[in-house]
Parts: structure tokens; sequence; C-alpha cells
């Protein structure tokens, strides 16, 4: 249960402090008016309107100098309805005697502030209306007329907004985290129609510790509007999932150690067509069996996790651009069987996959050691939409390979981290044709030297990141990327341990537009070039691990 130290966010530019949250230990009110926990339940949301109204009427002279519509046209609330501003402005004036500083608020601000003070006025009101009824007739005007003084409001145990209209309470449950939603479900049944609503789910991402299936459990997300499941552990009926949520969009089984071929087989035994996103990353035992039912069965997938799937074979790749012909991203990881074969399968080169998979936008192919300068031959002849690459730790790929891919015109990023064999000469051939690239890795190359930044401020105007992590770099490199590479955000020189002051004072000079600045193990630094770095009108972040005042 919440608790007066937790905040709701209301809106982006107010919260609103919930004493209770989900459940009012003594207090229970709204639609259906249950019980609290000790019995003195209060009668629906009726008697708390009445009194509430009845409390705005005697505070009249406090009203709102503002107009409905003013405000209604003003306000940035998401959702909000004519009827909905209206049934705020009812407790303008109660709300402006326990809380005048609402005063003072621009109109755009004050309806959203004037759900907080609406809620514990309707609160106060309600509570009021059951003392008055539960006294004698003979006291019955005395305590009426105390409920209405604004001198002397009943106390208020906690802040309670089921006076609320439904969309107004809904748009505050989108901000409550799983559990709470949960407990506050548990309240009334205003609030657990709120609760329940689908707006308030949309976005949320089920994750799921199952021994055994569940039906009810998946006609529970299918109700709420859920359409992202993530299994943490899962030994019996994936089928029961994937055939109990039609709706699914994504689907995360990544760590599922156990999940294997006939775990997928009978969960894939029919078409998914709303499954878009699919993670199998770590998901061991799975083979190309697997990918076979997927690339039948799922024919709309556009993300593809296969991340350490490291029995999946060039066949695999086979099925794949066989049937996923509106695959956007396929991540293989350290899939170490891939080879050039399986990538000329994804580019279309095999009989059986006719133009491959077009569509590709984002291929990992991370630490796949078997691959070589071919491959990057396939890819940049058949793979023609893809925008971002990742070669990191393919130690076979070499200089020659990025002749390829300086002519793929829509590339904008890659990574060769730990490519061993690439070159100066390789950044000499990249930019010859590959100007549009913003994204660029090539830490851990130890081949990577100040020629190549040479190279780099020559043809890669566009560079927005640059990462050089431990590569053999001076000062002088840095006077060549500063001179030219004036869009860049990002710049990684850690353990560049050749870089002094001056190299920094080059890069404050000329590089306004820098945002984040990683000099771990740059040792040869002091705190003079610190300070000239740190001027950077646009710094938002500055790495100085294992850096050594001197």
């Amino acid at each position: 249960m919440a608790t007066n130290t937790e905040l709701l966010p209301f809106h982006h530019q107010t919260t609103i402090s919930l004493q209770t949250a989900a459940a009012l230990n003594n207090y229970h009110g709204g639609g259906g008016g249950g019980g609290g926990s000790n019995g003195a339940g209060i009668g629906g949301g009726g008697g708390a309107t009445v009194a509430a109204a009845a409390a705005a009427a005697a505070c009249s002279s406090a009203a709102a100098t503002w107009s409905m519509d003013e405000l209604y046209q003003q306000t940035e609330l998401p959702g909000l309805t004519r009827n909905s501003a209206h049934h705020l402005l009812r407790f303008t004036p109660y709300a402006l005697h326990h809380r005048p500083q609402l005063q003072t608020l621009p109109p755009a601000l004050y309806l959203q502030h004037a759900a907080a003070a609406a809620a514990a006025a309707a609160a106060a009101a309600a509570a009021a209306a059951a003392a008055h009824a539960q006294h004698h007739h003979h006291h019955h005007h005395h305590h009426q007329h105390r409920a209405a003084t604004p001198a002397s409001p009943p106390p208020i145990e906690g802040t309670h907004i089921s006076n609320l209209f439904p969309e107004l309470l809904e748009q505050i449950f989108e901000h409550l985290p799983v559990r709470d939603l949960g407990r506050a479900a548990q309240v009334c049944s205003a609030w657990r129609d709120a609760a329940y609503a689908k707006s308030v789910w949309k976005g949320v991402e089920a994750k799921l510790h199952l021994k055994r299936s569940s039906p009810s459990l998946f006609n529970c997300l299918v109700r709420r509007g859920i359409k992202k499941v993530q299994i943490l552990s899962l030994r019996r009926s994936l089928k029961d999932l994937v055939l109990g949520v039609p709706a699914l969009t994504s689907l995360n089984l990544s760590g599922c150690f156990n999940v294997a071929d006939m775990n997928l087989g009978h969960a894939f035994s029919v078409d998914l067509p709303n499954l878009k996103t699919l993670d199998l990353s770590l998901c061991k035992q799975i083979t190309d069996t697997s990918l076979g039912r997927i690339a039948q069965h799922l024919k709309n997938l556009e993300t593809l996790e296969l991340g350490g799937c490291c029995n999946i074979t060039n066949t695999g790749l086979l099925l794949i651009a066989w049937g996923l012909k509106k695959l956007r991203h396929l991540n293989l990881r350290s899939c170490w069987h891939i080879s050039d074969q399986g990538i000329g399968h994804l580019a279309g080169f095999s009989r059986e996959t006719a133009e491959g998979n077009l569509q590709l936008e984002f291929l990992g192919l991370q630490d796949c050691q078997r691959l070589s300068d071919e491959a990057l031959g396939h890819i940049a002849q058949g793979l023609t939409s893809l925008k971002s690459i990742n070669l990191s730790f393919c130690v076979s790929v070499t200089d020659s390979g990025l002749k390829h891919l300086a002519r793929m015109p829509k590339l904008e990023q890659l990574n060769l981290r730990s490519c061993d064999n690439i070159s100066d000469i390789g950044m000499a051939y990249l930019t010859e044709g590959g100007s549009g690239i913003n994204c660029l890795d090539v830490s851990f190359c130890d081949k990577i030297s100040d020629q190549a930044l040479t190279h780099i401020a020559q043809g890669l105007f566009r560079l927005r990141s640059l990462s050089l992590n431990q590569c053999h770099i001076t000062d002088q490199g840095m006077l060549k990327i500063a001179k030219s590479l004036h869009e860049l955000e990002n710049l990684n020189i850690g353990q560049c341990s050749r870089i002094t002051d001056k190299g920094l004072q080059t890069l404050a000079e000329d590089l306004s537009n820098l945002k984040t600045i990683d000099l771990y193990g740059c040792t040869q630094l002091s705190s003079k070039g610190i300070d000239i770095i740190m001027k950077l009108p646009k710094l938002q972040k500055l790495n100085l691990g294992l850096w050594l005042v001197r």
C-alpha cells in the first residue's frame, strides 16, 4: 500500500500525494461504497457529491476568477473533456479555501492542481455526510452547519479521488506501478473499473514466473489490453499463453534456458499475425527447427532476437530469409555456426530465398567469428536497406571488407569494435563512400592511429558519435577531427593515454556540440585540461574514471 511519502504523477508539471493511495484503511468511498477495515464504510458517490456541492455553495466567496472555457482551452491535461472540466470546477470554491495558493497559478496549471484539492474536498465532505447521518435528529442541523462551514473543515485522514470522473481516474492510474494497480482495484467498484481500463495498461509488459499454464491468467491479460509479455520462467505449455492472448504483439523469452524446439513447436503451430517482436536471446536449446516454425507462422515478425542461440546454423538463416519478409531487426550475436553462406541466404543469393530480407535495417553479427569479407560483400549487394550493422569481435573481417560497406548509402551506424584486422587503410576505404555514417565505433582496434582520423575527418562529415577507446591516437588526431566533425556530440577516447591537455583544448575550441566525453584512463591529463573541457556549453556527461590529478 502506498504511503504519504509516495508521489503519484498526475501530469508532467505536477504530482498528487496519496496518503493511502490504493486503499484507505478507515474510509472507502466511490461508486459501490464498500466498508473500510473497521467496517465503517461510506455510501457511494451520491452522498459525497451532495455534501461537496453544499460545501462549494458555502464557499462561493472564494470562487476562482477564471471561466471554465478558459481553463478547458488552456490546460495540457491529456484526454480532458469539457464534462471533466465542469466536474473539477464544481470543487473549485472548496479547493481554493483549503489551498489558496491555487489562486496564483496560471490557468494552464490550475486544473491539474485542482484535481488533488478536489479529491481532498470530496473526501472531507463525504466523511462529514456520513458522520451527520449517524447522529440524532436533534443534532441534525448543527452537524449540517459544521460540515458546510469552511472555517472548520472536517479532518481529512487520507486523500480520496473516487469522486472524480472515471476518465480522470484512469489518467491518474496510468502512472501507478502495476502492483499498486492491483491494490487500487480492491478499494471499490469505481476504482476497480478505472484500474482495469485498457488505457491504464497501455504499454505495460507483463513479466511472468509460471510453473504451469494458467488460461484464466491469460484471459485476464487480454481484458486489460496487454500486448507485451515477458516470460521469466515457464515449465509447461507456452502454447496456452500464445493462443490465450491472440492480440500479442511482443513476446520476450530471453534467458529461458529450458525452452526447446518442442515448446516452440507447440506454441507456434498456428499463424500469429499480430506478433511483431520475438526475443529468444540465450535460449540455447533451440535449433533451426524452431526457426522453421517461426518462418512459417510468424509472417509479420519485424524484430527477432537470437543472440546467444549457439545452435543456429546457415540453414536457419535460409528459413528466415524465406519466410520473414517484413523483418527489420535481426540480432545473431554469438551465433558461432553462422558463416558467409548464411549471410548470403539473408541477402537473397539462394534460389529458395529469392530477394532475401530487403527490408532489414539492423543486423547484429557481434562475435560471429566465422564471417569474412565475403559476408560484407553479400550485405552490400543484397541488404541495401541496412542502417545499422554490428561487426564487433568479427576478427576475420579486414580492411578490404570495408570497401563493400562504403557502397551502402543508407548505412548510418557501424560497430567495428575489437576487429583486430581493421587499420587506417580500412578507414580510407570506408570514407570513399560512407559519408552517411553518423555513428562509428573502432574501439580496441589497435591498428587505428592518427592517420585513420585524418581519413575520417575528410569523409565522414556527418559523424555524431565516435568511439576510439584504446586506439593509438594523439593530440594531432584530435586536431584533425576538431577541425572537420562539427556535428560531433559523443566522443569516447578512453584509455588513449597519449592525449594531453593540448588535445582537450583543441576539442573545446571547435566542437561546441559535444554532449558526452569519455576520458576514462587518460592519465596524461591535468586539472587544467579538465577545467577547459568542462566549459563546453552543451556538455552533459563526462567520464573521468582512473584519471589522476597531478
